[in-house]
C-alpha cells in the first residue's frame, strides 16, 4: 500500500502522477524541474538558478511527506546539457550536504525545456 503526496508548496503535476509516493519508510519523488510552484512557469534562465528552484520544489515535497533532504539516500539527475555539469554541482551540493548516491545523466530534452530535472529516494524521519 502507499500514500500518495501532492503539496500546493511545490508545482502541480503537469501529467497523470504524483508529486511523491510514500511506501513503508521510503519516499520516492517524481522529477522535479524549476517550475515555480505559484504560477507553473520556468523560473531561472541559467542552471544554477534552475537547479536552487529544482531543489527547493523538492524540500517542499519531502516536508509534505514527512521528511526532509538530510534523509535522501539516491538522487538521479537529468541534465540538457553536459557542459553544465559543474555549476549544476555546485548548487547541488549545497543543498545535499550528506551527499546521497546519484545518477547524472544528460538528456535530449526536458518538460518545458527545462535546462535540469532531478528525482530523488529519501527515507522518512
Amino acid at each position: 500500500m502507499s500514500d500518495k503526496i501532492n503539496t500546493a508548496n511545490a508545482p502541480a503535476a503537469i501529467g497523470p502522477y504524483s508529486q511523491a509516493v510514500v511506501v513503508g519508510n521510503l519516499v520516492f519523488t517524481s522529477g522535479q524541474i524549476a517550475l515555480t510552484p505559484e504560477s507553473g512557469l520556468l523560473e531561472g534562465s541559467s542552471i544554477a538558478e534552475q537547479t536552487h528552484r529544482i531543489c527547493k520544489n523538492l524540500a517542499a515535497v519531502l516536508t509534505a511527506a514527512g521528511t526532509s533532504l538530510d534523509t535522501v539516500v539516491k538522487t538521479t539527475c537529468y541534465l540538457a546539457n553536459m557542459d553544465d555539469f559543474a555549476e549544476f554541482n555546485t548548487v547541488y551540493a549545497q543543498y545535499f550536504k550528506n551527499k546521497p548516491a546519484r545518477s547524472c545523466v544528460a538528456v535530449k530534452t526536458l518538460p518545458k525545456n527545462a535546462l535540469a530535472e532531478v528525482e530523488v529516494i529519501a527515507e522518512k524521519e
